[in-house]
């Protein structure tokens, strides 16, 4: 060895003299040689990439015909090794492609310019798979990262009102910690509590149920809903999955669609750190216009007058025990606080090409506009991390997020308080700012501060994907998932609420407490093909799923305490109920697949099935199948239209299929018991709650939709035309039953069929793009009709007076207002049957329509240089019920609008005459007045629902970026209606706030 290697040494040593010998001999020949050699060393090349004003993170750098590839950082710097006869390739969603030869450069800066047209290459979302936007069978709406920064909400669902064609939220109060109610093309099952849409994060199923208790909840008119706690500034992107093509695969769960959350992950380059922070204020849109102190008392003195009654010693407001020259605007003083809110945020990112990971960080706080010093505190963490193998066979991804949420507020809602109250009524405090109750004639609302709700909740979502190349397009892979959630509310109701002198002792307190507990697991392993045959592509998908969930809730209540102080210790109290105590499990399996076949990428076929298994259902009915076809003709491909000129994007797609709902809870189709509550000889009793029902079965929604997408002028203009019709049967509903079978319903399938049918409506435009300003436009726009097709014995069932068929699920079924009668001053009705009397079921059968008749929004974004400006309008057009505040002459404050009453004999007016509660037929036309066509108005309104300006500090420092940011929400409302909030019309509880928030983003 010593020998070979000593050898070889001095044998080098003649490389030069050889070397020059051949130079010599053969100049031109050595000359090429060597000039090939240096073009082929290495050297290292930089530069920063822009849109002409600002720089472009992740945008993706590459060498033609090379596999070698890097993304520029958030300062869209990069840095790549090449050779100085090769060429870079800049490629980046929404930008023109760019190729630029090296030629010996050690630094290349580049401007890149807006395409339209390559937003077609843009991969959605669908699920298990992705898709190019230009290439997708089915109906997929999707807001990203972009759209949900600009908004200072803390909902999920939040993020995407007015902003989704066929997707209508409404925010269901304004108290933090509060839900929304989301429906996706429409209400598809009778029950309320069947239409909720199917939320998976990065995979993982996430349960939409409801986590609060009735009993507990003060976030009324709604419970306490999971969904907060999802990160809205965790997200990356949101799509909803509508038609059959897009939710079959998803089965028996995919009905009501399908929200698909992906988060955020972290990108290849610079390692950055970002934090931001931001400072705002939230109150109430819009108060109702109430009477002040001469109006209400000018009514009430009408009203003695009207009845011919002299006042009585409990009429404070009027007798003279009370201050007749006192105002008080109790809206202001009871629901016209100002909510704090503050927000922070940090973000750790980077990694290497084959390396990225993602670590961030939030904290919420948000007071109330309640008085008192209540506070909604949440905070979240984010982890994730992707990695791939050298040879790119082998990817993983991880990745978790932990919430936690802590809901301090009154256990009253002061809204009620805040309309009804007497404008003199006395005032809060005494002198010695105390709790004032003026002699005990009235109950100080504000003693309603003294009993709480509190809430602490914590959230653990996991997940984890495994894949590996095994040949050329066959991939294998497998998610794993893991969600928990627990929960514990307590209710307080203090003896101390009452009035002094009601004598009240803490004997009467009370505590309700909520405790639940929710996990679940989910495994899923899949394999996938594609291969190119010919001019055609093929994709194969097949997998399965196995899901367990367990959950397990224990609702209690302690009644009689020997003290206040001992109020949250339920072993303190005297009598202890629990009022349910149940764990439940929720088993889940399916085998789905889809075969998806791209024809000279003009012809689209795609095929999706699913066989599903849930323990919700009774022996030989837990599976089913469900499936669809998505059919796409891309014409703009055609060879007589490839090169048209105002033509560039032309797509007909259609799809028809069967998904399924099993939202019905566990154990519906089972026997159950539960304790009677009588004790004896030291045995509690128990009786039957709930029928066995073998039949029990999936409610199966069928779905049809034709699409035309449009775009012009290099996807200047593009429009999408949807037509939709989907038609819901096999309804899950209680049959009524005999009494003397001792139940009056049977839970069970329904043959009633639930339509639903629409138009939808988007357009982007692309206004105006220069290199220092550009301008889009965003509109959707939803036609939608609800339909009852069919429901056999609906008359003699519990739902005869509240449904019609060929009619919307969503109606009231009212008495017909004729007027105020202008001889007795008293509202009068139409009465159909004739009778000489107005009944209940008899005269109230006029139907009113509450579902939108059309919804939308208008978004514009502008950017000016460092200046970003972002505006989106909401609309609805739809009618509303007005806020029901009893009859107008009682102790009790009215809107404005009613002092335009009858008075006398022969009197126009708009509403009946004034009384105390003495006039019988007064107070039953006031009642009948409430569930009359009279109670029905226009509450359509068009809504400033979000602004955002931000702007990009010019700073000299190269590894900071600093950006200023102002954003709001519910800013302005334009609208009919009279009773406050459009949106909102529950008279007794808190609407929407108006939020205006200002914060700053460093990145370094």
């Amino acid at each position: 060895m010593k020998t070979f290697s000593l050898n070889k040494g001095l044998a080098a040593l003649w490389y030069p003299f050889i070397f020059g010998f051949y130079l010599f001999c053969t100049p031109a020949l050595a000359r090429n040689t060597l000039l090939f050699s240096l073009s082929q060393q290495q050297t290292q090349v930089s530069g920063i990439v822009t849109d002409g004003t600002i720089p472009i993170s992740g945008v993706s750098i590459s060498v033609k015909n090379q596999n070698n590839t890097v993304v520029t950082d958030f300062d869209g710097k990069f840095t790549i090794i090449v050779s100085s006869h090769d060429i870079l390739i800049f490629t980046y969603i929404g930008f023109k492609t760019i190729e630029i030869p090296v030629a010996e450069r050690l630094v290349i800066n580049v401007q890149m310019k807006q395409d339209a047209t390559s937003l077609q290459e843009v991969k959605v979302n669908a699920g298990y798979y992705s898709v190019k936007e230009s290439e997708r069978t089915g109906s997929i709406a999707r807001i990203t990262s972009k759209d949900i920064e600009t908004q200072p909400v803390t909902n999920v669902l939040a993020t995407m009102q007015g902003r989704m064609a066929g997707v209508n939220i409404i925010q269901t109060t304004g108290v933090p910690g509060g839900g929304f109610d989301i429906k996706i093309r429409g209400q598809n099952s009778i029950r309320s509590e069947g239409n909720a849409p199917l939320y998976l994060i990065d995979g993982v199923p996430y349960a939409s149920e409801t986590i609060g208790y009735n009993q507990t909840s003060t976030v009324y008119p709604s419970t306490t809903s999971p969904l907060n706690s999802i990160n809205p500034d965790t997200i990356e992107s949101i799509e909803i999955l509508k038609d059959a093509d897009a939710t079959a695969i998803y089965g028996s769960r995919g009905a009501n669609g399908v929200v698909l959350i992906t988060t955020k992950k972290g990108k290849a380059g610079k390692t950055t750190f970002t934090v931001s922070g931001s400072t705002g204020t939230g109150t109430v849109t819009k108060f109702m216009k109430l009477m002040n102190t001469e109006q209400y008392l000018a009514m009430r003195k009408q009203a003695f007058e009207n009845d011919g009654i002299p006042y009585n010693s409990w009429d404070y407001d009027i007798n003279g025990t009370w201050d007749q020259s006192r105002y008080t605007n109790w809206q202001k003083k009871l629901i016209g606080g100002t909510a704090r809110i503050t927000d922070l945020q940090t973000a750790i990112s980077g990694g290497s090409e084959k390396t990225q990971f993602l670590i961030s960080g939030n904290y919420h706080t948000q007071s109330s506009v309640f008085p008192g010093d209540f506070i909604y505190k949440k905070g979240d963490s984010q982890f994730n991390l992707s990695h791939r193998s050298e040879d790119n066979k082998f990817r993983v991804t991880l990745s978790a997020g932990y919430n936690s949420q802590n809901n301090d507020q009154p256990a009253f809602d002061f809204t009620y308080d805040a309309r009804s109250l007497a404008p003199n009524a006395p005032a809060l405090y005494d002198a010695n700012g105390n709790l004032n109750w003026e002699n005990g004639t009235w109950d100080n609302p504000l003693r309603n501060l003294n009993a709480k709700f509190e809430a602490k909740t914590n959230d653990l979502i996991a997940n984890s994907v495994l894949s590996y190349e095994l040949c050329q397009g066959l991939i294998i892979k497998s998610s794993f998932g893991y969600t928990n959630l627990s929960t514990v509310e307590t209710r307080t109701a203090p003896s101390s609420v009452y009035n002094p002198d009601y004598n009240i002792s803490s004997a009467n307190s009370s505590l309700y407490v909520n405790n639940t507990d929710r996990s679940s697991w989910i495994i899923e392993p899949q394999i996938s093909w594609t291969k190119e045959l010919g001019l055609g592509k093929i994709d194969l998908l097949a997998g399965t799923t196995f899901q367990n969930q367990t959950t397990t809730r224990l609702f209690q209540s302690g009644t009689g305490y020997s003290s206040n102080n001992l109020i949250y210790n339920l072993a303190s109290a005297k009598y202890i109920n629990v009022l349910q105590n149940d764990q439940t499990i929720y088993k889940y399996q399916a085998f789905f697949g889809r075969i998806n076949y791209n024809l000279d990428k003009r012809y689209i076929i795609n095929l999706t099935a699913r066989r599903d298994g849930s323990s919700r259902f009774g022996p030989g009915n837990q599976f089913a199948t469900f499936g669809a076809v998505g059919l796409a003709w891309l014409f703009s491909n055609e060879s007589f239209l490839k090169n048209t000129s105002w033509l560039s994007f032309g797509k007909l797609r259609s799809s028809y299929g069967t998904t399924g709902n099993d939202q019905i809870g566990d154990y519906q189709f089972l026997n159950t018991y539960s304790t009677t509550g009588v004790n004896y000889d030291g045995t509690v009793g128990l009786e039957p709650t709930r029928l066995y029902n073998a039949d029990f079965g999936w409610e199966t929604n069928k779905k049809l939709e034709a699409a035309l997408e449009l775009g012009f002028f290099h996807d200047k203009i593009f429009t999408t035309v949807s037509w939709y019709q989907n038609r819901s049967s096999n309804q899950l509903v209680g049959v009524p039953l005999p009494g003397t079978t001792g139940f009056t319903v049977l839970q069970s399938n329904l043959n009633a069929v639930v339509q639903n049918r629409g138009l939808e409506l988007t357009l982007r435009t692309n206004n105006l793009t220069h290199e220092n300003f550009s301008w889009t436009t965003s509109v959707n726009l939803t036609f939608a009709k609800n339909k009852l097709l069919s429901f056999p014995g609906l008359e003699s069932s519990s739902y005869s007076q509240k449904y019609r068929l060929n009619e919307p699920l969503n109606i009231e079924l009212v008495y017909q207002y004729k007027g105020v009668n202008a001889q007795t001053g008293v509202f009068e009705f139409e009465d159909i049957n004739k009778d000489g009397k107005i009944t209940f079921p008899e005269d109230r059968q006029k139907t009113v329509d509450l579902n939108p008749e059309y919804y939308g929004g208008l978004q514009n974004q502008l950017r000016f240089k460092r200046w970003n400006f972002d505006f989106l309008l909401q609309f609805v057009k739809q009618k509303n019920r007005i806020s029901p505040m009893g009859f107008a002459g009682q102790m009790s404050n009215q809107p404005v609008y009613k002092t335009d009453r009858w008075q006398e004999t022969g009197d126009l007016s708009a509403y009946q005459l004034y009384t105390t509660g003495n006039n019988g037929d007064a107070v039953t036309a006031d009642y009948l007045y409430d569930r009359s066509d009279a109670s029905i108005t226009d509450a359509s309104f068009i809504r400033l629902k979000n602004i955002s300006l931000s702007y990009q500090l010019p700073l000299r420092l190269n590894t900071v970026q600093s950006k200023i940011i102002l954003q709001g929400q519910n800013l302005l409302t334009f609208t009919k209606f009279k009773d406050g909030d459009p949106e909102f019309t529950s008279s007794g509880f808190l609407p929407p706030l108006k939020v205006i928030t200002a914060g700053v983003q460093l990145t370094f």
